[in-house]
């Protein structure tokens, strides 16, 4: 008798979508567009890369999209290394998601360092589109629905950038254009930029949490009346607001490894603040990480936030965050004594040009 062949644990069964993924995922309008995004999307900036097992990273794509979560969020220099977030979910697509590409918004962004020499980051038309073309190449698609301007860049004219941008939607590269952490100020000069080529943008993603509001000071005013929805990236404060921090760091939280958290900021009156945020949340019966998603979407200018997850189990919390009454106004006030600027925002300066 002839030996059975080892099984390939690299073969698995074409994806089946839950017919229930639309029942409990509300959707909002991104600003006065036609765009609707769930309230909550996936981001895939951390915990995407090659570190990260494949099967790992495909049992929470396939999750999520089974429970409405239709908005997947990427970049071109998402990983470790670089590109391979791009990489690993276009293989994903391939084998699960393309019969659903019509369901699904997927954004990507360019911006910052992705390749050596003059080309490789900022805002020259000459990087935004070779980067979107080889975005485009490492996740099989024809075109992205959102394609954004990372970082603004104080180098080149806006006029050029917002060309670029422009060109990306009217060659079909891209559906809907978009900007990331730039200022009120140069979200207005953007918008009127775009409006005079016909190609508006439709959505900006700034970082917001309860202790990072910087874009109370102008920018939700701005995106308000420019008609422009609003997409909250690193609304868990990189993990900051989970219960994971409230009595230290453990050894595999981020804080814990080398990389864009300062374990430094968590200070003692942080873990204070920490943990009278998590007494609100339990007499809400949720989780910190719920109530901050919560409250993050308490203003109707907020289109969706974005999470990551490095299991089903952090993104299903997360997701538990649409199953709470919305705050009340005892509740707001509560969370404002202890929502305050922790210095987490590591896109200050682009936001500050």
């Amino acid at each position: 008798m002839s030996e059975r062949p080892p099984k390939d644990l690299s073969i698995h069964a074409p994806h089946r979508a839950a017919e229930s993924r639309y029942q409990s995922m509300p959707f909002r309008r991104s600003g006065r567009t036609g765009l609707r995004l769930p309230a909550v999307s996936l981001g895939l900036w951390q915990n995407f890369g090659d570190e990260t097992p494949l099967a790992t990273q495909r049992e929470i794509i396939r999750t999520a999209f089974d429970h409405g979560v239709t908005h997947i969020d990427l970049a071109n220099n998402y990983g470790p290394p670089p590109g391979s977030a791009e990489k690993n979910f276009g293989r994903i697509f391939a084998e699960d998601l393309r019969p659903y590409r019509n369901e699904l918004v997927i954004s990507t962004k360019a911006g910052y360092d992705m390749w050596p020499g003059p080309y490789g980051e900022w805002g020259s038309r000459k990087y935004l589109l070779s980067s979107l073309d080889a975005s485009l190449e490492r996740m099989g698609l024809e075109y992205v629905d959102i394609f954004y301007s990372h970082r603004f860049d104080p180098d080149t004219p806006l006029e050029e950038t917002m060309a670029a941008l422009d060109t990306a939607v009217r060659s079909g590269r891209a559906l809907y254009a978009g900007i990331s952490s730039y200022s009120a100020e140069r979200t207005w000069e953007a918008a009127e930029l775009m409006a005079e080529l016909g190609t508006p943008v439709t959505i900006h993603q700034p970082s917001y949490s309860m202790f990072n509001r910087w874009i109370e000071g102008g920018l939700l005013d701005a995106a308000g009346e420019l008609g422009m929805g609003v997409i909250a990236f690193s609304p868990l404060a990189q993990g900051l607001l989970t219960n994971k921090y409230l009595d230290g760091i453990p050894q595999d939280a981020r804080a814990a490894r080398p990389g864009s958290f300062d374990p430094s900021l968590i200070t003692d009156d942080v873990r204070s603040r920490l943990r009278a945020l998590n007494t609100i949340a339990a007499q809400r019966d949720q989780t910190l990480a719920q109530l901050a998603l919560s409250w993050a979407l308490r203003d109707e200018r907020v289109t969706s936030v974005l999470v990551g997850a490095r299991t089903v189990e952090q993104l299903t919390d997360s997701l538990g965050a649409l199953d709470a009454p919305p705050l009340s106004d005892d509740e707001i006030v509560a969370i404002d004594e202890q929502a305050s600027d922790a210095g987490l925002n590591l896109w200050a300066r682009s936001s500050d040009s």
